[in-house]
């Protein structure tokens, strides 16, 4: 098939366009061109998910059967204080993607921080959307103009992303710990750390499955939970640097940033497991590998 991939220079872009390229004709799109190309899509073309006319002529050229939008402002921060700016990337953004892909099957890329996080039990396909942030009432905003198209589509909630080619909260950690002796984190909000190349295998998995456009939305994530204060200890344990840095637990309110952040935003990814029969291993596990084989310092 040809899979068109938005955002491909990017940290899941890359990785999707590295596990789909052994079976698969990937078309990149990105502002940026990719860092390798080795690993790289067979064909690219720079230009802007903001630039409507600018798209709908790539997509008339690469004529894609699926197109998996990748490409957003992730963050979250930076989205609070240019609203502006975060609604134009991840909103219009995204409705410039789904008109211009016509025909082709789309899968995009939602993310946990739809939901508001008083629930105390992992959160479900089903259950009501209550974004705190401009960035989740962005992305929410966005998935509402992709189950407003015609076309056949699938919507993939993910969370807490990390991998290579891309700005994340387990490579601050570590180059943190490399000048610094001591890192405050956040131990009060609880979520999924979920590695790039494992949401990407998933996504390689789910494309095969014409099926699945009939159930929409799923939760995909590494398995477990934890928190920010708990991926940060287990990050610097894996690199052999827990015993030179102390990690101390703070409270968000303490650590006073511009966006709010759910409480709790585990997902339930039981729907995509009996779905498609893959269950993503546990957090630790996809971290382990990332930090001691994938991992730049």
């Amino acid at each position: 098939m040809k899979i068109l991939i938005t955002g491909s220079s990017g940290m899941l872009g890359s990785e999707l366009c590295r596990v789909l390229g052994a079976e698969h004709e990937t078309i990149g799109v990105d502002v940026r061109r990719p860092q390798s190309t080795v690993h790289g899509p067979r064909t690219f073309f720079e230009a802007s998910i903001t630039d409507e006319a600018g798209l709908k002529k790539v997509f008339g050229e690469a004529r894609p059967d699926i197109v998996i939008h990748a490409a957003a402002w992730t963050d979250v921060d930076g989205c609070e204080l240019d609203p502006g700016k975060a609604y134009l990337m991840n909103t219009s953004g995204t409705e410039n993607v789904a008109r211009a892909a016509g025909g082709a099957t789309l899968f995009f890329i939602s993310t946990d921080f739809i939901f508001d996080g008083k629930k105390k039990s992992p959160y479900r396909e089903n259950d009501g959307a209550c974004p705190l942030s401009v960035y989740g009432d962005s992305k929410w905003k966005a998935e509402e103009i992709v189950r407003g198209r015609s076309g056949r589509y699938v919507i993939i909630r993910t969370s807490w992303l990390y991998g290579r080619n891309g700005t994340n909260f387990v490579d601050t950690v570590l180059l943190k710990a490399r000048t610094e002796r001591a890192l405050k984190v956040v131990d009060d909000q609880v979520g999924s750390p979920t590695y790039a190349a494992d949401l990407a295998a998933a996504l390689a998995v789910a494309v095969k499955r014409t099926d699945l456009t009939d159930s929409h939305v799923f939760h995909v994530c590494n398995s477990g939970q934890c928190s920010w204060y708990d991926l940060a200890v287990a990050a610097l344990g894996f690199s052999g640097s827990s015993g030179e840095v102390k990690v101390r637990p703070i409270s968000t309110l303490e650590l006073a940033r511009p966006a709010k952040r759910p409480a709790y935003s585990v997902m339930d990814n039981t729907k995509f497991q009996k779905a498609t029969g893959m269950e993503l291993r546990q957090w630790k596990d996809a971290l382990e590998d990332y930090v001691k084989n994938e991992h730049v310092s």
